[in-house]
């Protein structure tokens, strides 16, 4: 039997002769699909695309990007504002243990995440970030006392803060912000902070009783004095005369049931050499 070359193995189904180019299609469209050669890159992010034949790396912004299948390699990094949180503990300049939680808020350098990419790689909190904070937190802290990280926190911050700033400037990290969310001290530094605080409380109390003792004793000076001054003034110009007055001043007017001795009356005296001429 003879073979037509002329026979379609398509002819005997209805429809799909027609239907070929959508099949084809469909086809390219399912391999694109699963080779992913286009990345969307989203808001605040950047594309670090590797070239595995030249072994190169380029930066691509936000949007649609094209990569070479089998060639070519993208990686999304985020060059938003991002959160680090890390405890360290450290010894203080008068060798008590202090944990401190630092909370920063960084950045990466958006045109250069080729660099971290290429030296240090995606886990740059864990290799550069939390190492650094550790460093820098341990010798700020030996600097100066457990009390002294409290009544200077401010400070304390500042210092931490231009320190890591400047650390992590050298891998292409911005500090935006850090924050000392919390102290931890030992239980017998917190007991020792607090007998301190209770004696100079009471140090306190008792100065103010002093002085207020001072002062009320001092008052009673002024008025004893004031007393005195008085007292004199009143001996100095009194008189028997100004007396007889203030005892007039004083009677009732009624002369008592029983005189005795020479029977002169009350109050009066009476000028017997006057009376007679």
């Amino acid at each position: 039997m003879a073979l037509n070359k002329d026979f379609d193995p398509t002819s005997d189904i209805p429809g799909l002769k027609k239907m070929g180019p959508f099949l084809i299609a469909a086809v390219v469209l399912i391999v694109l699909w699963a080779f992913s050669p286009f990345t969307l890159i989203g808001a605040g992010e950047r594309g670090v695309v590797y070239n595995k034949v030249g072994g190169t790396l380029r930066i691509v912004p936000q949007g649609f990007h094209f990569v070479v299948p089998f060639s070519e390699q993208i990686t999304k990094m985020d060059v938003r504002l991002r959160k680090s949180d890390t405890r360290a503990t450290a010894a203080s300049k008068d060798l008590q243990t202090v944990g401190t939680e630092i909370v920063l808020n960084y950045h990466l350098f958006p045109d250069k995440v080729d660099k971290i990419y290429q030296d240090i790689g995606l886990e740059y909190e864990k290799r550069i970030i939390d190492p650094a904070v550790q460093e820098i937190v341990k010798g700020v802290t030996a600097r100066v006392t457990a009390e002294e990280l409290i009544t200077k926190r401010q400070m304390v911050k500042d210092e931490i803060k231009t320190a890591l700033h400047q650390r992590l400037m050298a891998s292409f990290i911005s500090l935006d912000e850090l924050n000392i969310t919390d102290f931890q001290f030992s239980n017998v530094f917190k007991e020792a902070i607090e007998s301190k605080q209770t004696a100079e409380q009471l140090a306190l109390k008792a100065q103010r009783d002093l002085e207020r003792i001072k002062i009320e004793g001092e008052q009673k000076v002024v008025t004893a004095r004031a007393e005195a001054e008085s007292q004199r003034i009143q001996k100095e110009t009194i008189s028997p005369i100004i007396l007889q007055l203030r005892a007039i001043e004083k009677w009732d007017g009624k002369f008592p049931q029983v005189i005795g001795g020479t029977g002169a009356m009350p109050f009066i005296n009476i000028d017997t050499a006057s009376t007679k001429k």
